[in-house]
């Protein structure tokens, strides 16, 4: 199975090299904001567009990875929240495993059903231990997956957890406050995980400033994630991709 984009993740994370991803939710953008969010990305050198949502309601999912794909070569993963969200017009696919909760359907239920289409699908797979962490409000994925995110003052739990998924084979760790947080993760939460894994750790939700992306690298996430703050404010991009790129 091919591996391009997980063999440049860990090199980046091998040479200390953090990397910035835009998330775009397909029921949250249309066809100008998409290109404007695109012309930004390039220009800010982002190096990935994560693509989906907890529902994803419309049915553009296919045009969004194609309007990107068309518009530039910067790679396309899919952040799916359910076995719905796959197109084999983009580069990779995170398969996530919720590992913070107890549902079982997002263990494996899930996973099982959608393994015949994913694999003849022809992405790359990405598997991922995908922990979420208290961001101070109800989130729409916490709701949907039926699951208690960790609390953001539990180190503890949070370390163990990344630990317990990385033995268990996954290839990255993704620590998710969610989308709308009030409060991010905390970045001692961010150093307790970085210090107990050598997989790459991806950190996402409550990130709106540069200042605070740049604090979450430098506690050691490997990928900052970034969609609802820019959504709002596509100019954050080019701010957030340079405080990232700049401890490079």
């Amino acid at each position: 199975m091919k591996n391009k984009l997980y063999d440049i993740i860990t090199k980046g994370k091998a040479d200390a090299k953090k990397a910035f991803a835009v998330l775009i939710d397909p029921d949250k953008i249309n066809e100008q904001s998409l290109t404007q969010t695109i012309d930004i990305a390039v220009k800010s050198k982002v190096d990935y567009f994560f693509v989906g949502g907890s529902l994803v309601v419309t049915d553009t999912l296919d045009n969004v990875v194609a309007s990107i794909k068309k518009q530039c070569n910067i790679p396309v993963i899919l952040f799916p929240g359910s076995p719905d969200q796959i197109t084999p017009k983009a580069d990779a696919l995170l398969y996530l495993s919720l590992i913070s909760g107890r549902n079982a359907e997002l263990l494996i239920g899930q996973h099982v059903i959608s393994a015949p289409f994913v694999k003849k699908s022809g992405l790359e797979i990405i598997s991922v231990g995908y922990m979420l962490i208290d961001g101070g409000t109800p989130t729409t994925v916490s709701y949907i997956s039926n699951s208690n995110p960790i609390p953001a003052n539990k180190n503890d739990i949070a370390l163990c957890t990344a630990m317990a998924g990385e033995m268990l084979g996954q290839k990255l760790i993704y620590m998710d406050a969610g989308s709308g947080a009030q409060k991010a993760i905390p970045t001692e939460m961010i150093a307790k995980v970085s210090a107990h894994i050598q997989i790459p750790l991806v950190v996402g939700g409550g990130i709106t400033t540069p200042e605070k992306a740049k604090q979450n690298c430098i506690a050691g996430a490997d990928i900052i994630v970034v969609g609802n703050a820019v959504e709002k404010d596509p100019a954050l991009i080019q701010a957030i991709a340079e405080a990232i790129h700049s401890l490079n």
